[in-house]
C-alpha cells in the first residue's frame, strides 16, 4: 500500500493535492524552490521533495523526470531520487527486479553521455549504488561488465562520450563504497571484490594515459579515476605503471594537479609502506622532477612549485622509517631530505610571495622522531648523516622566520599578517622540537651568529636577522631548561647592545627576555641588564602584550630578588595605569605582576605601595558609586574591580611548599600583623557594598564583586578568615534579594575552605542555609521565578 505525504501548500496558486507526488507535483515544487523569491516557500518545497524522494511513487517519477524534454534541474532530481531509493531502500527491491534495474541505468547514462554532465554523474552515482549492493553474489563481475558494455561498438554514443561516461562510472564506483551505508561484513566482502576487479580496470587506465591519440580531457578523467582507485588501499606495486605514467603526465599543464592528487593519494596508502621495492623506484622519479621544480621557483609558477613539493613531502613525510632502513640506499634518501630542503627555503616570504614552505615541517619531525627511535648503534649513523642536515635546517627556517623589509610589510592585508604569525609560531614549534636532536650545540650556534652579527664592524645588519636569531632563542627557551646552558650570560650581555629601531625587534626582545626569566631567578646579578629594557618598552603601547607579560613573568620568576627594583617598578607601572597606555587585559596582567612583586616585600612596604598603587583607583570608584548607574560608568565600575581582582590573585605574603626552588636558603620577610589583602578589603567593604546596592541587578558588576573576594579566598586560603563573617553576610543579602550564578560561586569556595573550622562554622551555616531555602524557592515557583535570575 502505497504511503501518502502532505505536500506544502506554497508550491504555488495552481498546486495539485498535497497528497500527490506525481511528476506534475515534483516539477511545480522544483521550479518552486528554484524560482520562487519568498524563502519560506522555498523551503516548504524542499521540506515535501525530501518527502517525495523516499516516497514508493519515487521509483515511477524518476524515471519521467529524466526524458530529453526536461531541464536538466528537472533530470538531476529524477536521478538523485533514484540513487536514494537505492542507496537507503535496497531491501525494498525484489530480486527478479535488478536487472531490469541495471539496464534502465545503463541506457539512461548511455544517453546522457552526451548531455548534461551533472546528470549523468548522478546516475553514475546510482549505478555504483546498485552494484555495490548487488556485489559479489548477484553482480560477481560488476566492474569488468560496466567495461565490456561502455566498450561495444553498437553504441549510438561517439566513442570519446562512451569512454568519458565508463571514466566516470569508474571514478564514482569507489567513492560510492567510501560512503555506502553497507553493513560492516558486506563492506569486507564488496572491498575484497573490487581489489579483484581492479584486475579490469588499471589496463584500461594505463592503455588510454600513455595512447599518444588519447584527448587530454580522458587523460585528465584517467588520472582522476585511478586517484579515486588507489584510495582503496590497492597494492602499491600494482599501481607502479600508472603511477609512472601520472609522473611523465607532470610535464602537461593541463594535466599536472590531476598527476599531483593522483601520485600524492597513491604514496600516501598506508599500506604502501610494506612495498619497500615500489618506493625506492620512485624516488628517482621524484628527484627527477627538480629541475621542474627549480624552473617553477625561478618563474614564480606557485602551483607548480607547490604540487612537486607535496609529491616529496608525501614520499618522505609518509615513508621515511622505511627508506631510512634501506641503509644501502641512504644517499638517494638524502637526495630526497635534501629537495624537501630546498622546499622548506624556497625563496620569498610566507604566504606573500610562496605558500609551499609550510608543507614540509611535519616532515622534519617525522624524520627526527624516525632517526631517535633507532637502536643506539644505528641511531650514531644516522646522527652523523643528519646532525648537520638539521643544523642547516635551522639556518633555513630561521631565514624565512624573518620579516620583510618595513615598506614590503606594510603592504601585506591584516590576513596576510595573521597567517605568517601563525607560519612563525609553526617555526618555533619546529626549533624547539629539533633541539632534541642538536641539544646545547643549537644554542651555541645560534649565540655565535648573535654575537658575530652584533659585533662585526664590516657590514651593517639589518634588524630583520637580528630578530630572527633572537626568535630562535626564544621558542627554545620557552620550553626547554636552558638554566645549564652557558651561552646564555653572554646573550643577557647582548640584549643591551642591540639597536632597537622597530616594534617586531622590540617584541622579540621582550618576549626572548620574558622567557629566560627562570634563567634570571638563579642569576639574580643579571637582572639589572635586562629590567630597564622591559620598564622602558612599558611606556609603548605598541609593546604592550610584550613588556606586560615579559614584566609579569620576571616578577613571578624572581620576586624575592626584586626588592631593590619595587619601588621604580611599581612607579612605572602605576605611571602606565594612569595614563591608560595598554588595553584591559595588560592591565590585568600588570596587577598581577605587581601582585606577585609586592608578596616578597616586608608587610609595612607592602601596605605603604598598596596605598598608592590603589588609592586613585579607591577615589575613581567612590564618585561612580555617587552617580546614577549608566553603561559608562558601568565599564569604569567593573574594570576597576577587575584591577583589584587580579592584584589580590597572586599578592600572596604567605610562602607555600611550592614556592621558589631554594627560596628556604633565602632571608624571606616574616608576615607581621593582619594580611596586607585583608586589610584593603576591610577599608574598602563598605564601598562595594554601596556599589553593590545601586548595581544588584546587573550581572557583569555582581560577578565583579564576587570575583575579587573569589581570588582573593583562592590566595589566601586561611589567612581570609577575619572577612568571613561580614562577607557571609552581605552574600546573604545579596542572594536573598537577587539570586546570582557568581554569589554561588562564591558561596561554595567559602563552603571548601571554612566549614570545618568551628569558629566559622556559625557564618558559613547561615549562609549555607540562606541559599540553599532561596535555591529550592526558585526551583519550586519553575519558571516565574526563572524571570529574576540574572544568569552571568
Amino acid at each position: 500500500m502505497e504511503r501518502r505525504e502532505e505536500q506544502p501548500g506554497a508550491a504555488g496558486a495552481g498546486a495539485a493535492p498535497a497528497l500527490d507526488f506525481t511528476v506534475e507535483n515534483v516539477e511545480k515544487a522544483l521550479h518552486q524552490l528554484y524560482y520562487d523569491p519568498n524563502i519560506e516557500n522555498k523551503n516548504l518545497a524542499q521540506k515535501w521533495l525530501m518527502q517525495a524522494q523516499v516516497s514508493p511513487q519515487a521509483w515511477h517519477f524518476s524515471w519521467q523526470l529524466l526524458q530529453p524534454d526536461k531541464v536538466p534541474e528537472i533530470q538531476y532530481f529524477g536521478a538523485s531520487a533514484l540513487h536514494i531509493k537505492i542507496s537507503r531502500y535496497w531491501s525494498d527491491i525484489p530480486t527478479d527486479q535488478y536487472e531490469s534495474l541495471k539496464a534502465q541505468l545503463f541506457t539512461q547514462i548511455t544517453h546522457f553521455a552526451s548531455g548534461s554532465k551533472i546528470v549523468l554523474t548522478r546516475l553514475c552515482v546510482a549505478l555504483a549504488s546498485l552494484a555495490l549492493s548487488m556485489m559479489p553474489d548477484a553482480w560477481p563481475c560488476a566492474v569488468a561488465d560496466m567495461v565490456r558494455l561502455f566498450q561495444a561498438e553498437d553504441s549510438p554514443v561517439d566513442g570519446q562520450g562512451r569512454c568519458l561516461a565508463l571514466l566516470e562510472l569508474l571514478t564514482v564506483l569507489p567513492e560510492e563504497f567510501q560512503t555506502s551505508r553497507l553493513p560492516q561484513y558486506r563492506k569486507g566482502l564488496v572491498r575484497a571484490s573490487l581489489a579483484v576487479e581492479c584486475g579490469a580496470v588499471f589496463p584500461l587506465l594505463e592503455q588510454l594515459l600513455q595512447q599518444p591519440s588519447s584527448p587530454s580531457c580522458v587523460r585528465q578523467k584517467v588520472l582522476k579515476c585511478f586517484s579515486s582507485w588507489v584510495q582503496l588501499e590497492v597494492p602499491l606495486q600494482d599501481c607502479e605503471a600508472l603511477i609512472q605514467a601520472a609522473f611523465a603526465a607532470l610535464q602537461d599543464s593541463e594535466l599536472f594537479d590531476s598527476s599531483v592528487e593522483a601520485i600524492v593519494n597513491a604514496i600516501s596508502q598506508p599500506d604502501a609502506q610494506r612495498y619497500v621495492n615500489t618506493l625506492l623506484k620512485l624516488i628517482p622519479l621524484v628527484l627527477g622532477l627538480q629541475d621542474q621544480l627549480r624552473q617553477a621557483v625561478q618563474n614564480g609558477d606557485m602551483e607548480t612549485s607547490h604540487g612537486i613539493c607535496r609529491i616529496a613531502v608525501a614520499l618522505g613525510e609518509n615513508h621515511s622509517r622505511a627508506l631510512l632502513d634501506q641503509v644501502e640506499h641512504w644517499q638517494s634518501f638524502l637526495a630526497l631530505v635534501n629537495m624537501i630542503m630546498f622546499c622548506t627555503g624556497i625563496p620569498g616570504h610566507y604566504p606573500v610571495n610562496e605558500t609551499t614552505s609550510s608543507l614540509t615541517l611535519t616532515f622534519w619531525y617525522t624524520l627526527q622522531d624516525d632517526i631517535l627511535s633507532f637502536e643506539a648503534e644505528k641511531q650514531a649513523v644516522y646522527q652523523q648523516v643528519y646532525r648537520p642536515v638539521y643544523f642547516q635546517l635551522v639556518d633555513v627556517l630561521l631565514h624565512k622566520a624573518q620579516f620583510p623589509s618595513d615598506e614590503e610589510y606594510g603592504f601585506w592585508s591584516s590576513d596576510e599578517k595573521e597567517q605568517f604569525r601563525i607560519y612563525r609560531v609553526d617555526i618555533s614549534d619546529t626549533l624547539m622540537y629539533v633541539y632534541e636532536m642538536l641539544g646545547a650545540e643549537l644554542l651555541s650556534n645560534l649565540y655565535e651568529k648573535l654575537g658575530r652579527l652584533l659585533t662585526s664592524s664590516e657590514e651593517p645588519y639589518s634588524w630583520q636577522h637580528t630578530e630572527a636569531l633572537l626568535y630562535g632563542f626564544q621558542s627554545i627557551a620557552e620550553t626547554i631548561d636552558v638554566n645549564y646552558s652557558d651561552v646564555v650570560p653572554g646573550l643577557i650581555g647582548l640584549i643591551p647592545r642591540i639597536s632597537i629601531s622597530n616594534v617586531q625587534l622590540a617584541d622579540t626582545v621582550m618576549f626572548t627576555i620574558g622567557a629566560l626569566s627562570e634563567w634570571l631567578a638563579d642569576h639574580p646579578v643579571m637582572i639589572n641588564s635586562v629590567l630597564p629594557l622591559v620598564l622602558h618598552a612599558l611606556g609603548n603601547p605598541e609593546l604592550s602584550v610584550s613588556s606586560v607579560s615579559t614584566l609579569k613573568k620576571i616578577c613571578r620568576e624572581c620576586k624575592y630578588d626584586l626588592p631593590p627594583y619595587a619601588a621604580n617598578i611599581v612607579a612605572v607601572s602605576q605611571d602606565v595605569l594612569m595614563k591608560q597606555i595598554h588595553k584591559t587585559s595588560q592591565c590585568m596582567w600588570l596587577m598581577q605582576a605587581l601582585g606577585f612583586l609586592l608578596s616578597a616585600l616586608q608587610v609595612e612596604e607592602i601596605l605603604k605601595n598598596l596605598h598608592s598603587l590603589i588609592s586613585p583607583y579607591i577615589q575613581q570608584l567612590e564618585k561612580l558609586a555617587e552617580e546614577i548607574p549608566n553603561p559608562s560608568n558601568k565599564l569604569a565600575i567593573v574594570h576597576i574591580l577587575g584591577l583589584l581582582s587580579n592584584l589580590f590573585t597572586t599578592l600572596d605574603v604567605s610562602h607555600h611548599e611550592d614556592d621558589h626552588e631554594g627560596s628556604e636558603l633565602r632571608k624571606l620577610p616574616v608576615p607581621q600583623g593582619p594580611n596586607p589583602v585583608v586589610v584593603v578589603l576591610q577599608q574598602v567593604f563598605q564601598l562595594i557594598q554601596k556599589v553593590l546596592s545601586k548595581w544588584l541587578n546587573d550581572a557583569q558588576v555582581v560577578e565583579a564583586v564576587c570575583a575579587i573576594f573569589e581570588k582573593s579566598v583562592k590566595t589566601l586560603l586561611d589567612d581570609f578568615a577575619p572577612m568571613v563573617p561580614q562577607l557571609c553576610e552581605m552574600l546573604g543579602r545579596m542572594y536573598s534579594t537577587i539570586p546570582q550564578a557568581s554569589a554561588l560561586d562564591l558561596t561554595r569556595q567559602l563552603v571548601h575552605i571554612f566549614a570545618h573550622e568551628p569558629a566559622h562554622f556559625p557564618p558559613i551555616e547561615a549562609l549555607f542555609l540562606l541559599v540553599t531555602s532561596v535555591t529550592l524557592t526558585l526551583f519550586q515557583q519553575g519558571s516565574e521565578a526563572e524571570a529574576r535570575f540574572v544568569p552571568v
